[in-house]
């Protein structure tokens, strides 16, 4: 019998949730950065995507929202940027997710700043693979 790892087993739900959140709304440039592998860190993923505008922004995470309590059953720790909608964060603990307009993403480029962790970008047709 093998031994299951809840943790890193929710982690892969929620993860899977949230990705479903972000398409459902069509977010942008989707990409999944694994810090589970590094010592201390304060989760195991960050999802980044962006939207084209406030509305945007904030229906993507609205819906992030919305698809994670339908299937986990669970609301974030932490909610944060949903008045300008420039930055919008939900903190899930094993999980959190940024929503950015573009041009705050290009300027803040969070995958630069994790680059030495394994990350990948997911596509609508990697929907089912994640």
């Amino acid at each position: 019998m093998t031994e299951k790892k809840p943790e890193k087993d929710s982690s892969i739900v929620l993860l899977k949730a949230v990705v479903e959140g972000i398409l459902e709304k069509k977010g942008e440039e989707i990409v999944s950065l694994h810090l589970g592998g590094i010592g201390s860190t304060v989760c195991d993923y960050f999802v980044i995507c962006h939207g084209n505008s406030r509305t945007h922004a904030t229906a993507i995470a609205e819906s992030v929202e919305e698809v994670v309590r339908k299937l986990c059953g669970i609301k974030p720790a932490r909610r944060e940027g949903f008045v300008n909608g420039e930055w919008v964060l939900l903190d899930y603990l094993d999980v959190v997710v940024h929503v950015f307009q573009q041009p705050v993403r290009r300027h803040f480029q969070l995958e630069e700043l994790w680059a030495d962790v394994p990350s990948e970008q997911i596509r609508e047709s990697l929907r089912e693979s994640l």
